[in-house]
């Protein structure tokens, strides 16, 4: 070892001022030495910190490696093998919390506590030596001073053997301090270089036995587990790869769709529409009643199961029904200012659910949806065939079929009779052979009037100048048959989809042409709203009422009623024929076409049973004239 500085304690007595010049340099040394002993003391104690920590962190990681088997996951199928993966390095991190536990208590041992005891001990010592050192040179100097002052003329041999004697004990004071102090800084030259080399000691064997005991843990059985257990992660890995590939181009794809899957509305003039829907699901908006005349919107998602619609807020594992779609409606409403709004209305006419959606594709989907599954079409074997077909039959009457040939073109060989059919039925008269054309029984290009006042009879009457019924369906001369006085009363709850002038009412048929011709203009128009009326049907007439204020919006006399039937396919469609007289002396003739909550045929037979009614009256009134 290289030679140490040292105070000369001969010199201590003296305390020449080269002796405290050099003394002031031993105690700058001790003066950073303590200072650097307490960083160390720091830094050794963080190792031992992080160790302690390690072994907690050990002793909490085995236990979550257990606790993974007990995990409810949602998806957990096949884990079998990772959860006995798992156990055995719980089994490993068990045993090398051991042996960081072990080394935790090594470093307390043999590094932190050397630093403490250097610390505590032998730099304190130094503090208090120097500080007795320091009251006894200010002790000698004081005792000199006195004994400096004292006179040469008076002298007072008592007095001067009293300060003699003063200084005397103070010098010697001073000098067994500084002996004390100066053996003490000489000693710690050396015990500083003991105490910054045995903590490291202590640290350095105490790794290497955590390192020589963690070795015989990692043993070669160890050593193909974690093999195998690397295999395994790179065939996930790989795994791994290919699926983000797949998701990558997927997601390349995707994002190369065209604008309008962003833009709500893009094409406003003419989207496509798919109007044979009898499922579908999407984004709306609910508007809620939040007191007497505030509302809000809430936007949910919905989608359709069967004959109903159901609701699921975000976050819901499942949906819940807010509207039974069988037998209900559903048309286009304004409300608050807000573009797409429709309400579904229950089959008892009670006012339903108004829903809002992003777009007018949107919007007319969802009314043409509920339109086909309010009519069970889901019920049947092949749904999407029977929405197809219902859905053309409207479209093909864009234009009406003009002439007898290419009707039969448009129904097919199959129903074209032949020539000898013709010729062997010899009673079957020519025009009972065929059915009569579209336009022997509507006029082309007539007028078709979708609100609910009487369009025909409007039309005729501002051609002919005949009389006009009150749009409002009240009549001016307040002459209605009260229905308390019938025989009859029967309600229905009705939508007007349509009226139109006809030329004939020789038969049903007419009325199946005009609800071809009245669906067909309202699917080209896309004009889906509607007004819900309540249909009386009494002894002496038929009368639409407004559900809300009970006033009538229109009238038809039983006696005046001369064709009517409810739709082959469709039940729920309806439709009459009235003649009116006019004052020209012609008769005006319109039908009526309207959708029901119920089956047509009980309106209809309600209606022949008022007819039957007024014959039954008109004998009696014959017989009681006789």
């Amino acid at each position: 070892m290289p030679a140490v500085d040292k105070l000369l304690l001969e010199e201590a007595l003296q305390d020449s001022p080269q002796t405290r010049s050099l003394l002031s340099v031993f105690e700058e040394d001790a003066g950073t030495l303590t200072v650097y002993t307490n960083q160390l003391l720091q830094a050794m104690q963080r190792v031992y910190g992080a160790q302690n920590e390690m072994c907690l962190a050990t002793r909490q990681l085995s236990k979550q490696l257990l606790a993974y088997e007990k995990q409810n996951f949602a998806l957990g199928k096949g884990d079998e093998e990772v959860i006995s993966t798992l156990h055995y390095f719980a089994k490993v991190v068990d045993e090398l919390n051991a042996l960081h536990t072990e080394l935790a208590k090594q470093l307390a041992d043999a590094m932190v506590l050397p630093v403490i005891q250097f610390r505590e001990k032998d730099l304190t010592e130094i503090s208090t030596l120097k500080d007795l050192f320091g009251l006894a040179s200010n002790d000698h100097d004081l005792a000199m001073a006195r004994y400096s002052r004292l006179s040469k003329k008076k002298e007072n041999e008592k007095a001067k053997a009293e300060v003699g004697k003063e200084v005397a004990a103070a010098r010697r004071k001073q000098h067994l301090s500084s002996l004390q102090y100066y053996c003490a800084l000489n000693a710690l030259q050396y015990r500083k270089r003991m105490a910054m080399l045995e903590p490291m000691i202590g640290f350095a064997h105490g790794q290497i036995s955590f390192f020589k005991k963690g070795a015989e843990v990692f043993s070669r059985s160890m050593d193909n587990f974690l093999s195998s257990g690397a295999d395994m992660v790179q065939s996930i890995q790989v795994e791994l790869e290919a699926e983000a590939e797949k998701m990558r181009m997927s997601q390349q794809e995707l994002l190369s769709v065209d604008e309008s899957v962003y833009t709500p509305d893009l094409d406003v003039a003419a989207p496509e529409i798919n109007r044979n829907l009898i499922q579908k699901a999407g984004y709306l908006n609910l508007r809620n009643k939040t007191g007497l005349v505030s509302t809000s919107w809430e936007r949910l998602y919905f989608f359709t199961q069967g004959g109903n619609l159901l609701c699921q807020p975000r976050g819901a594992v499942a949906g819940g029904l807010i509207q039974d779609l069988d037998n209900c409606s559903v048309m286009a409403v304004d409300c608050e200012d807000r573009r797409y709004c429709f309400q579904i209305t229950a089959p008892n006419g009670k006012s339903g659910i108004i829903l809002q959606a992003e777009s007018r594709k949107e919007n007319e989907e969802w009314i043409c949806t509920i339109n086909n599954i309010s009519r069970q079409i889901y019920l049947t074997e092949d749904p999407e065939a029977v929405a197809i077909r219902l859905n053309q039959t409207a479209l093909q009457a864009v234009t009406p079929i003009t002439s007898l040939g290419k009707k039969q073109e448009s129904s097919g060989p199959s129903q074209n009779p032949t020539n000898s059919e013709l010729e062997n039925d010899k009673t079957v008269p020519a025009a009972a052979a065929a059915a009569p054309e579209a336009e022997e029984l509507i006029a082309p290009g007539t007028p078709i009037q979708f609100d609910i006042v009487l369009p025909a009879t409007e039309f005729l009457d501002q051609n002919r100048g005949g009389r006009r019924t009150n749009p409002f369906g009240e009549s001016e001369d307040d002459t209605f048959p009260e229905a308390e006085d019938s025989l009859l009363q029967q309600m229905f709850v009705v939508r007007f989809l349509g009226s139109m002038a006809v030329k004939t009412d020789g038969s049903v048929e007419v009325i199946y042409e005009a609800m071809r011709q009245v669906l067909a203009a309202r699917a080209i128009h896309n004009i889906f709203r509607t007004t819900e009326s309540h249909l009386m049907v009494t002894s002496q007439a038929l009368r639409l009422i407004d559900p809300q204020t009970q006033v009538s919006r229109a009238n038809f006399e039983l006696t005046s009623v001369t064709q009517f039937t409810a739709h082959q396919e469709n039940k729920r469609l309806f439709g009459f024929v009235t003649r009116v007289p006019e004052s020209t002396g012609e008769d005006s003739l319109s039908t009526y076409i309207f959708e029901s909550n119920l089956d047509g045929e009980k309106i209809c037979y309600a209606i022949n049973l008022g007819k039957e009614i007024i014959e039954a009256q008109k004998a009696r009134d014959l017989l009681s004239g006789c």
